[in-house]
């Protein structure tokens, strides 16, 4: 069977699994998971070094096979920028690299995992941890990169896996993540990878959020890496929009997630005492120990208007009050990508509105980047945002491709 079947099945499989209400949990006990969790305790205090530098590392198996998996954990920063330990993999292809130059290297963020540490893609990719049917995609953005022969440094972005909250869709923990841990693959030892070699940004989702939050942060965070292109898939670039559209759907129980990953990235808004009533608080506690899925399922069509203390919804909250600095932090699109772009969207985007791609292309044309935007067409209309994603990993591998062959991008400014 083909890669490009394989991954369409996959995403297919997915939306099935979530329109038939179906939640598979596998919880993985014995001894790798015991050693896991001894590997996602970071030292304390966090020893000294740069951004990326590699605290710890240990060979893991990967469940697709086709490539040698590293779990690393490697040095941050976190919204105020002071240093954090963040988790990920680093996978490198069984085949040698056929060049010319040296293998590149492409980050990919985290999709969706939930806020359980043994959620955390990186536990999920070496077959321990606990998954939920969501977890199908795991190797979908992965393995077209590998099948290329890229290394790939993928990133569980802060606190998923490691102690405390997942910061969930806050902007610069995890352009950070993503830069990082490109930096921490050219420092893993016997990884054999170049320290100076080209590299490239992906993602979809929260995590194609994460690449563009990247793409605007590189120029400054990260000057010395080589980035030739990143690849931007259905980013959720305006928390509140985003809030709209899901609020009350079949994936309101997400923004949960959102609420607990702002309680965590900005402590003094105290959105447990100043936002949420009883019912919200005790939603926040639950859904700590819960992967995506289980959250969805838990608290399927979720109104936040239910779990506030004023009975307003959380789009409300984002637009006006403090608050709204939140949601203006995490908007994606007023700084300026020096790396060439590759930007798409689902025109039926039942979960992320498809104008947030197509404004996001405008506003980085208009600074004068190298932008090149296309729709994805999908079917079903309810789960295209799920259902677009096969196609998105594809394109995000052949897009990139053309970057290290050293070939013109297209821009449609």
């Amino acid at each position: 069977m083909s890669g490009v079947i394989r991954r369409g099945l996959a995403a297919t499989l997915a939306s099935v699994c979530v329109a038939a209400g179906a939640v598979v949990a596998v919880a993985v006990a014995g001894p790798a998971a015991g050693a896991a969790g001894d590997f996602y305790q970071p030292p304390a205090p966090l020893p000294a070094g740069r951004d990326g530098d590699v605290i710890r590392s240990e060979p893991v198996s990967y469940v697709d096979g086709g490539a040698q998996a590293t779990r690393v954990m490697y040095l941050s920063r976190d919204i105020d920028g002071a240093p954090v330990p963040v988790t990920g993999t680093v996978l490198v292809p069984d085949e040698p690299w056929p060049g010319p130059g040296p293998r590149p290297i492409v980050a990919y963020g985290s999709a969706t995992v939930g806020a359980g540490d043994e959620c955390a893609l990186s536990r999920t990719m070496a077959g321990e941890g606990r998954s939920d049917a969501l977890a199908i995609q795991r190797g979908v953005f992965v393995n077209p990169l590998l099948e290329r022969g890229f290394a790939v440094a993928q990133t569980d972005f802060q606190g998923s896996g490691t102690p405390g909250d997942p910061t969930f869709m806050a902007r610069l923990p995890q352009a950070r993540a993503m830069l990082d841990v490109l930096r921490a693959a050219q420092r893993l030892p016997g990884a054999g990878l170049a320290d100076d070699g080209p590299v490239g940004i992906t993602g979809y989702s929260q995590s194609g959020g994460a690449s563009a939050a990247a793409a605007e942060l590189a120029p400054d965070y990260a000057p010395e890496l080589d980035l030739r292109g990143v690849y931007v898939g259905a980013a959720p670039t305006d928390i509140t929009e985003v809030a709209r559209k899901t609020d009350g759907g079949y994936a309101g129980g997400i923004l949960s997630l959102a609420l607990l990953g702002a309680n965590a990235a900005y402590p003094e808004l105290d959105v447990d005492g100043s936002l949420l009533n009883d019912r919200g608080r005790g939603i926040l506690d639950s859904v700590r120990g819960l992967c995506t899925m289980e959250i969805g399922f838990r608290y399927p069509f979720l109104r936040t208007s239910s779990i506030t203390a004023d009975g307003r919804p959380l789009a409300d909250h984002l637009t006006a009050g403090p608050f709204r600095r939140l949601a203006d932090e995490q908007r994606i699109g007023t700084l300026t990508p020096d790396a060439p772009v590759l930007i798409e969207h689902p025109l039926t985007d039942d979960l992320v509105p498809y104008r947030l791609g197509t404004r996001l292309a405008r506003d980085w044309c208009a600074r004068g980047s190298t932008v090149e935007f296309r729709t994805l067409h999908t079917f079903p209309f309810v789960l295209s945002h799920v259902a677009a994603t096969g196609d998105a990993a594809e394109h995000s591998g052949a897009w990139l491709a053309d970057r290290f062959a050293g070939r013109t991008p297209r821009s449609t400014c």
